[in-house]
């Protein structure tokens, strides 16, 4: 299965939001803090979706200013994943922290979700620390770091 990646607009906005609540139920986004996000773009984020067959399946968020960038978000359909998605999403959002000049990269990621883990490990990042009850549901977050000059 191949995705097509494409820069979110606000138009897509309803189906990214289905995607949101259907893959973080207990902590998902707002529509509002989306569209924040992307009125940022393309100064300090950047924002992308995965299509498959024209459908959104998939998207990811970056935030990058100075030497630093963070993923904010990365959210595939339940169906469509272990399909190299997430992969594809994540290796766009190096790419860009690098074309804007980042040394090193930070995220959060749920310490209950043990297939995003796996694939930060697999992309080189590094736990750095852990962040308790981080989550609205009391879940802590592992923080990882990866530096992008080496």
């Amino acid at each position: 299965m191949t995705a097509v990646l494409r820069q979110m607009t606000a138009d897509d906005l309803p189906t990214v939001m289905r995607v949101e609540r259907e893959t973080f139920p207990r902590d998902a986004w707002s529509e509002g803090m989306l569209r924040g996000e992307l009125a940022d773009q393309p100064r300090t984020r950047h924002y992308v979706v995965a299509l498959v067959d024209g459908e959104i399946v998939g998207y990811a968020g970056l935030f990058a200013a100075g030497d630093q960038a963070d993923v904010q978000t990365i959210a595939v359909l339940a169906a469509r994943r272990r399909n190299g998605i997430g992969a594809a999403l994540l290796t766009e959002l190096l790419a860009e922290a690098v074309r804007r000049g980042a040394q090193s990269i930070f995220l959060e990621v749920r310490a209950d979700n043990p297939d995003a883990q796996a694939m930060y490990d697999r992309f080189g990042f590094e736990r750095i620390g852990l962040r308790r009850r981080y989550y609205e549901d009391g879940t802590d977050a592992i923080t990882m770091k990866k530096d992008l000059n080496a």
